[in-house]
């Protein structure tokens, strides 16, 4: 448990610090766009991004960790090659062939006018999908430091790009529209967020070549190939259908209205919104990063399964606190989308329950990936597709995005819930129901006394949140958090 808070910790540094850069961007385009349309788009695009990524992936980072805990202790690296060469191969092939077929694509998902928006994203999701096992094998490496400084430093030159072209350029063409004026085109806004993702990804794909050699000194094993691919096609479908319960709504809203300029405006602000419950979705990610690698090492050494009882209850202790902290400062956090974006605030709190009933379900999904029966994972998230797919469609032309929040929750409780009870009978692990409640009680209760009360003042209602919201973090630690026994946490609070 000390190893995995200390991961934790620092995988977080990559994922909820630079997350929460990304996330300082969002008002920075949503002013500097012309429209909620214009970041509409770039909601579309990146959530088709997020399912093709799944795609190019195919399960097999997650066949990398079960494959390299149970087959390469003698020679890790035979399986780190044989990963990156398959990723290689695919990877190649995705771009060149959609390159190829790059104006059909593009009027399909109804960019014909910009179809160079979709080429970018086509070269982005060919480079992060390669990349994405040279960080892999950093994490099973237990090299948390340059993982974190790899992912941070592309994060960091993200934002200086982004900032570069939609802010300096503009205040250039006004001033000395000469020093620009050879690779600058105003009015291209939303162009340049890809072209800034572009040059990202290529800088962070040059950076990991010191970790990508170790692979090219060992021929890949097709023998081996064939048994991960095996291993990992259920854990694609998991995936595919996973991500697309995710990213459904921002991929199906605009097909479902005949105002093309509406249904962009409408998905720009759900977007914008959405991106304030991201912060729960940091948490999950920065977890999830530390609790894989955990998770198969653990199982190689002992077959003790207490270290999962705790990781979930500090997980469920940890959701609801972040719940309740962004909930209760939704006055000051509006600030960060703008006046034109208000409508949509609504969503976050159904959004951010949704989300960490899918971290739960993440934690419950070890029990099929241990025991070798990905299976489950596909008809879980098969499961879930269909419900989500369901309430979008028939209810998304009435209640707008509001039903998108909703599908995302409903879809979420009923695969947590199903793989509860189907892992108990495949892989019995006794999780701790009794504090689950009790916890998701007093934040029920809690989070219901700081929102019902009708305070004017917002000083005087911010004030009382905090106190209950306190009332809440001394009650965690009354009743749970053994601070000494976090690695750096005691420290720090001293």
């Amino acid at each position: 448990m000390k190893r995995l808070a200390q991961e934790t910790a620092l995988y977080g540094v990559s994922s909820i610090v630079g997350r929460f850069l990304n996330w300082l961007l969002v008002p920075m385009y949503v002013r500097v766009l012309a429209n909620p349309g214009e970041y509409g788009i770039v909601t579309n695009i990146y959530g088709w991004s997020a399912l093709l990524l799944v795609i190019l992936i195919y399960g097999m980072e997650t066949g990398f960790f079960r494959f390299i805990n149970k087959e390469g202790e003698d020679n890790p690296t035979r399986v780190y090659s044989t990963v990156l060469s398959s990723l290689s191969i695919t990877s190649a092939l995705f771009f060149i062939t959609s390159i190829i077929f790059l104006e059909p694509i593009s009027s399909f998902l109804g960019y014909a006018s910009n179809p160079e928006y979709i080429g970018m994203m086509i070269g982005i999701l060919a480079i992060d999908a390669f990349c994405c096992i040279p960080f892999a094998y950093l994490r099973y490496q237990k090299r948390p430091l340059r993982f974190a400084g790899l992912k941070l430093f592309s994060i960091f030159l993200n934002i200086i790009i982004n900032i570069f072209f939609l802010i300096v350029c503009p205040w250039l063409n006004q001033i000395a529209p000469e020093s620009i004026g050879w690779f600058y085109s105003e009015g291209y806004g939303v162009g340049y967020i890809f072209v800034a993702n572009v040059i990202t990804s290529m800088v962070t794909l040059t950076l990991l070549i010191p970790d990508i050699r170790p692979a090219l000194k060992v021929k890949a094993d097709f023998n081996l190939l064939k048994q991960m691919l095996s291993y990992s096609f259920p854990i694609l479908i998991l995936g595919i259908a996973g991500i697309f319960n995710q990213t459904a709504d921002k991929i199906l809203f605009p097909l479902l209205f005949s105002d093309k300029d509406y249904a962009n405006e409408q998905l720009g602000i759900y977007g914008a919104c959405f991106k304030i419950a991201v912060v729960m979705v940091m948490f999950i990610q920065a977890f999830r990063y530390a609790y894989e690698p955990f998770v198969f090492a653990k199982h190689k050494e002992d077959a003790d399964k207490s270290g999962y009882v705790e990781a979930m209850k500090y997980f469920i202790i940890f959701g609801l606190l972040i719940f309740i902290g962004v909930t209760f400062y939704l006055d000051i956090l509006k600030y960060f989308v703008g006046p034109e974006y208000y409508s949509g605030l609504a969503v976050v709190p159904i959004v951010m329950l949704g989300e960490l009933f899918f971290g739960i379900y993440f934690n419950l999904s070890l029990w099929y990936k241990l025991t070798d029966q990905t299976r489950w994972g596909a008809y879980f998230s098969i499961m879930g597709c269909f419900i989500t797919v369901a309430i979008i469609y028939f209810f998304v032309p009435k209640y707008g995005f509001m039903a998108c929040a909703w599908a995302s929750f409903c879809c979420n409780l009923i695969i947590m819930t199903v793989s509860y009870f189907v892992g108990q009978k495949k892989f019995p692990i006794a999780y701790d129901l009794k504090s689950a409640a009790i916890y998701f009680l007093i934040a029920s209760v809690i989070f219901v006394a700081g929102i019902l009360p009708e305070i004017e003042s917002q000083i005087l209602r911010l004030l009382y949140r905090t106190i209950l919201l306190s009332v809440f973090i001394l009650f965690i630690i009354k009743k749970d958090l053994p601070f000494r026994e976090i690695p750096y946490l005691n420290r720090l609070i001293k």
